[in-house]
């Protein structure tokens, strides 16, 4: 590793991260915004995780799948899109879940990302996670064995008025208002689409939100064989970790082969700020270090084992998503954007979209 802790030789993929914007204040396009980051810390690859519902749209998959082809060597999940909110199942639509989801694999997408599980997206939405308008959807990404990487819920105590801090609330991450579906609603659906499809290759984001209560999440691992979670922060996740080190330790030893490296770090972030993210979370695992971290606390790293760190760091993501990303379709991608450039809503976006098209494909 070039910029990683000199005592330790470990391969990393960050495997969560996003794009929210063309340019930085730099000047610097989407299309390269990773690179300073990625060759400063000597990442082996990246995920690009779209983000087109709730108050973004389709231009996130657009943007996401050129990236994705000016960088052959990196990963990149798609979402879905809706054209309005609430969504109305019953409307006969050429957007269904299950051909968004045919369309986003043919593009060349390696797996699918919800938002539609983050607490202002799900309530847009309009309908349960678990309504039958999306059981073809999870049917086939059951079937074939697709990644889904799932935001499910937020810290809980965003839901508590009184634990809720003043930046959360302005934020406007604070759910407890009555117009919120409860946190224990939310996860009741999440396990509802799991029941039903208990093979389903999901990857819970955010370590599933359960840090404070990581009982529950072995519960989920011995139930459901396919089910992981990634160590993105949420600050709250490793202050959790860090009030509980030698039963952290032996958790991630137990179920390393069920944690994935991520760092939710988004351009146009500056490449500082991202590699901040990412130096927090691989020497909480590699190292003994006291550092100071998220949310102004410090954390300890617990020095986790090579045969252990290796899975989190890059083996857990290539065993769900694949040793080698898949290639972009230009003609599939071209197809999407004429299908569905009517929904995007910025003009800015629009134009760019429209001379990389004209430029790339």
């Amino acid at each position: 590793m070039k910029d990683f802790d000199k005592r330790v030789n470990s391969t990393v993929i960050d495997g969560h991260l996003h794009i929210e914007g063309i340019y930085n204040n730099k000047g610097e396009h989407f299309l390269n915004g990773f690179e300073e980051y990625r060759n400063t810390k000597g990442l082996k690859r990246l995920n690009i995780a779209a983000l087109p519902s709730g108050k973004r749209d389709v231009a996130n998959n657009i943007l996401c799948a050129f990236y994705k082809l000016a960088h052959p060597q990196d990963f990149a999940h798609g979402g879905l899109t809706f054209k309005e909110y609430p969504v109305n199942p019953n409307e006969k639509t050429d957007m269904s879940p299950l051909t968004q989801y045919k369309e986003l694999m043919e593009i060349g997408f390696d797996g699918i990302k919800l938002l539609e599980g983050k607490p202002q997206v799900h309530k847009v939405l309009g309908i349960p996670l678990c309504h039958e308008y999306f059981d073809e959807f999870y049917d086939a990404i059951e079937k074939d064995g697709t990644h889904l990487l799932f935001h499910v819920n937020d810290p809980e105590e965003f839901w508590d008025p009184d634990k809720a801090s003043e930046e959360i609330k302005k934020l406007g991450w604070f759910y407890g208002d009555g117009t919120y579906a409860s946190n224990e609603e939310v996860y009741r659906q999440i396990y509802a689409i799991l029941d039903k499809h208990p093979n389903l290759k999901v990857t819970f984001a955010h370590f599933f939100f359960y840090s404070k209560q990581p009982q529950k999440l072995e519960a989920l691992f011995e139930k459901y064989p396919n089910a992981c979670v990634d160590v993105t922060p949420g600050g709250e996740m490793f202050v959790s970790f860090s009030e509980n080190p030698e039963y952290y330790k032996e958790f991630f030893k137990k179920y390393s082969n069920r944690v994935l490296l991520g760092t939710d770090s988004t351009f146009p972030y500056s490449a500082d700020d991202m590699m901040w993210i990412c130096d927090r979370v691989y020497r909480y695992f590699a190292t003994t270090d006291t550092l100071k971290s998220f949310n102004g606390c410090e954390i300890t790293g617990i020095d986790l084992p090579n045969e252990f760190r290796e899975n989190i760091f890059h083996k857990n993501f290539e065993n769900r998503v694949g040793a080698e990303p898949k290639k972009i379709n230009k003609e599939a991608l071209k197809r999407y954007i004429e299908k569905y450039k009517h929904l995007i809503k910025e003009k800015d976006y629009l134009e760019e979209i429209e001379r990389l098209t004209k430029e790339l494909l």
